[in-house]
């Protein structure tokens, strides 16, 4: 069931185009969009959302926490993403593999693992149908 729900994210992502998007990092190397968004009528209070993370050469996004409710599924699109979470080894993730984030998890690194290629991948959210925002720099 699960595996249908990534299926249909991936599916969704590449439909949807740009629905909302911001920058990031300050260097215009990451660009985040919202490609979908829907609140689940088995799971009242809870919604999901497909945010497309797109990384230019070398690009990266700060380190960073998402919601206490949340709970992130990644999938790569294309290319390779180098990924840590919480004080776990930094692994580099291929298209077509996955990685999850539980509540409460840090992300302390989250980049390209190219320097010429670009990157992308499809973070499903399942979260409190209120949260607006769905990440928050961790201070140094």
């Amino acid at each position: 069931m699960f595996r249908s729900i990534i299926a249909a994210s991936v599916i969704a992502a590449g439909l949807c185009g740009t629905a909302v998007a911001h920058d990031a990092a300050a260097d215009d190397a990451s660009k985040v969009t919202l490609v979908y968004e829907h609140e689940l009528p088995n799971v009242p209070g809870k919604s999901i959302k497909g945010v497309l993370v797109e990384y230019g050469p070398g690009g990266f996004s700060d380190a960073h926490t998402h919601p206490n409710s949340a709970f992130i599924y990644a999938t790569v699109l294309e290319g390779s993403i180098r990924s840590q979470v919480n004080d776990g080894p930094v692994k580099t993730y291929q298209a077509g593999e996955s990685f999850s984030e539980m509540p409460g998890d840090r992300h302390g690194v989250s980049e390209n693992g190219s320097k010429t290629q670009p990157a992308k991948l499809l973070a499903v959210f399942v979260v409190d149908t209120g949260e607006k925002e769905l990440t928050y720099p961790i201070k140094k």
